[in-house]
């Protein structure tokens, strides 16, 4: 990437400059904005973010965009996503409106299973030309990094051939994408009575197979009662360490005791949803580092009012993030601005908090918090021109049909519609 670029009469620019780490406490609020101020870009990198009279000494070059006094801030880090699947489940979505739950749904063969038919029917091409459609629904809304997840495959021809399609998704750019092995997302209908062996081939084949390819950073297991054990998801997290991935986990959604002890006993990275999580098992999880990954998509979306106790994780010193879960079933939402409204509306976190959680947070806890999430000096240029002059209209104006103009490496992004 070459070129430079200054971003000048940015009314506010929130910088989220702070420690080289995750944020926690009284520093999930503390944004670190600048009035009257200008960026500056150098071959894809930020050179200088601060007070236009200080940062023109440093003279401007040719190319300059005009902020018209309004909001910058970093990119959006969405750190849970399922982006690349085939197909919908519209039909659910009516049968949950009539009354069915997310467990019975599956029972009958729905839910992910329902996503799992179509995808294994689709071709590497065709699933990559509805990928990027979901990708480009994100990009629109502001997200410049997402961590993406197989788990639509479950079995190996589909499971590699949707980290081929992340791959060539984050190949051909704007966005940057972490790839997340989740082959272990629920037991496939031609396992259903061989579950052990199922696990086997995820940890003894798969794992090492994907990992040797380099088309994985991460591990993820769905934990969970109609999904995996405990000890069946300790088998799998244990052989994806082993492999040198890193490990993710889906825990406590719907039950208490369904993951986030072994979160913290593996030390993994995050533990994601987290709704029914109880106050012993935030405190293991604080005392592990292990950093929550908070989905309000998908309870607002399967009608559910039992949010993770966001509140309550701040006040003990995790590191919150937020993240879309955007998926065919549970949570088809690509716009990270409605969820940070959900997080202030029915989470209780302040705009400030929602938005270090969807930011630097969200990049540490992918393993990028030296690169993005902040528009510190040396990091990537990845930022967003808002339509609005205060960050807090993000999560004011709910479900707004706002367009920031997006810049990834100090590029716009060209987008359709």
């Amino acid at each position: 990437m070459t070129g430079s670029l200054a971003v000048v009469n940015i009314g506010q620019l929130v910088t989220l400059a702070g420690p080289a780490r995750p944020r926690v406490g009284a520093e999930l609020r503390e944004l670190s904005i600048i009035p009257d101020a200008t960026l500056l870009v150098e071959d894809g990198r930020i050179v200088a973010a601060g007070p236009h009279r200080e940062v023109q000494s440093k003279g401007l070059p040719h190319a300059v965009v005009d902020a018209q006094g309004c909001c910058v801030t970093p990119g959006f880090v969405d750190a849970h996503t399922h982006m690349v699947f085939a197909g919908n489940r519209a039909q659910e979505f009516e049968q949950r409106i009539a009354g069915a739950s997310y467990q019975q749904i599956a029972a009958a063969g729905g839910g992910i299973l329902r996503t799992v038919k179509a995808t294994r029917a689709a071709s590497e091409d065709d699933l990559l030309a509805e990928s990027r459609q979901h990708r480009d629904w994100m990009l629109r809304s502001g997200t410049t990094t997402a961590e993406v997840k197989s788990g639509y495959g479950l079995e190996r021809e589909t499971e590699l051939r949707m980290l081929r399609v992340i791959a060539r998704l984050n190949a051909e750019g704007p966005m940057r994408i972490v790839p997340t092995l989740l082959a272990a997302h629920t037991i496939p209908l031609e396992f259903t009575e061989r579950r052990a062996e199922y696990v086997r081939w995820i940890a003894e084949q798969l794992i090492p197979e994907a990992a040797s390819l380099k088309l994985a950073r991460f591990c993820d297991v769905f934990c969970d009662d109609h999904a995996f054990t405990v000890e069946e998801s300790r088998t799998v997290l244990t052989a994806a360490r082993a492999h040198g991935l890193e490990l993710r986990l889906h825990a406590e959604q719907f039950r208490p005791g369904t993951g986030a002890a072994l979160a913290a006993e593996l030390r993994a990275r995050t533990a994601d949803h987290l709704e029914t999580a109880t106050q012993e098992t935030l405190d293991a999880l604080r005392a592990a580092a292990v950093q929550p990954v908070l989905l309000p998509g998908s309870v607002f979306a399967l009608g559910r009012s039992d949010y993770p106790p966001a509140r309550a994780m701040v006040e003990r010193g995790l590191a919150i993030v937020l993240a879309s879960d955007f998926n065919p079933g549970s949570s088809p939402i690509a716009s990270m601005p409605f969820v940070l409204s959900l997080g202030c509306v029915q989470m209780a976190l302040t705009p400030a908090e929602a938005l270090s959680a969807a930011t630097i947070n969200a990049a540490w806890s992918v393993d990028l918090g030296d690169r993005t999430g902040s528009l510190e000096t040396g990091k990537q240029a990845d930022f967003l021109i808002h339509e609005f002059a205060d960050y807090r209209e993000l999560a004011y104006f709910i479900a707004a049909p706002a367009r920031p103009r997006v810049f990834v490496a100090g590029q716009e992004a060209a987008l359709k519609g």
